[in-house]
């Protein structure tokens, strides 16, 4: 007998992919700043927009614990290639880090509206949290834009890759 959070029930999975995708974008600004600092003008701005991924991982943690679903077994994976794919970012320098968040956010605007659609509004809880994150996340895209996001070196290709990766980090952790 499989349990709720288990399996593909649809808002386990939303559940289970949202914490996920919160927590990996923690480590991404984690591991920018660990390059960059938040000193920086650049380090500021991620500084501000990883406080509120934080929030948005504590609430879907909050969420995960209230309704009994199970996390992402690829966590462990999420902690290391987020903390990497920001430190090369940074790295490479600040309109990269930001090219970084444009390409993510661009992913998660779109992740988001499909699940609004999917609820519609057979759960209003979880319905509200993602409309009021999609927006932030539409902000940290916009703000990434306007910090240099496409300035940044091979810019389309960056871009593209980075949102591949999203793509199958979103799909794998919807299912593991």
């Amino acid at each position: 007998m499989r349990r709720p959070g288990d399996g593909g029930d649809g808002t386990a999975a939303m559940l289970r992919v949202d914490q996920a995708g919160e927590y990996g974008a923690t480590r991404i600004y984690a591991g920018q700043l660990a390059m960059m600092g938040d000193r920086a003008p650049a380090g500021r701005v991620i500084a501000r927009m990883a406080a509120q991924e934080e929030r948005h991982r504590a609430v879907f943690d909050r969420m995960i614990a209230e309704r009994g679903v199970r996390p992402t077994l690829l966590q462990p994976l999420w902690n290391v290639a987020g903390f990497a794919l920001g430190a090369v970012t940074a790295a490479i320098g600040p309109e990269a880090a930001m090219a970084c968040t444009a390409a993510i956010e661009t992913e998660i605007d779109h992740h988001y509206g499909e699940q609004l659609r999917q609820l519609g509004d057979s759960d209003p809880e979880l319905a509200d949290r993602i409309a009021e994150f999609q927006a932030e996340e539409v902000e940290h895209r916009e703000t990434a834009i306007a910090e240099g996001a496409e300035r940044a070196p091979a810019y389309p290709l960056m871009s593209a890759a980075i949102r591949l990766g999203c793509r199958v980090a979103i799909g794998l952790s919807r299912r593991i």
